[in-house]
């Protein structure tokens, strides 16, 4: 059964890229969110397999978004996406239960790698 994944990240294009690689490996996109808040609700509505989440966004950040989803489901597995010199936001993410992170601009062979470790 396809993996489902719930992309968050508030660049259109970023969304669009991370769709293209999962969806080419056969993963299925659960959906997508410009926000933190918006991603929270999705991750309600969807209960994704897995949540790929920026850091950097408007209303709410990626941090306050992953504490949200934790809060609702201790188990969630979330990837953070950082650009680089975020390293303390980044501890922080890993710190708050994110399972990865991949540095921005990134390589589909890491974002794949990041995601099998994850959900396989």
């Amino acid at each position: 059964m396809a993996k489902n994944v719930l992309i968050v990240d508030d660049a259109a294009f970023m969304r669009m890229m991370i769709k293209d690689i999962l969806t080419k490996n056969g993963y299925t996109i659960a959906a997508e969110a410009e926000n933190g808040k918006i991603a929270v609700d999705k991750y309600n509505e969807t209960k994704p397999d897995l949540v790929l989440m920026d850091i950097t966004m408007p209303e709410m950040d990626g941090i306050q978004a992953l504490k949200g989803i934790k809060a609702i489901d201790p188990n969630a597995s979330v990837i953070m996406c950082s650009a680089m010199g975020q390293q303390a936001m980044v501890i922080e993410a890993i710190q708050s239960g994110a399972k990865d992170f991949i540095v921005k601009p990134f390589q589909a062979e890491r974002v794949l790698e990041a995601v099998k470790k994850v959900i396989g």
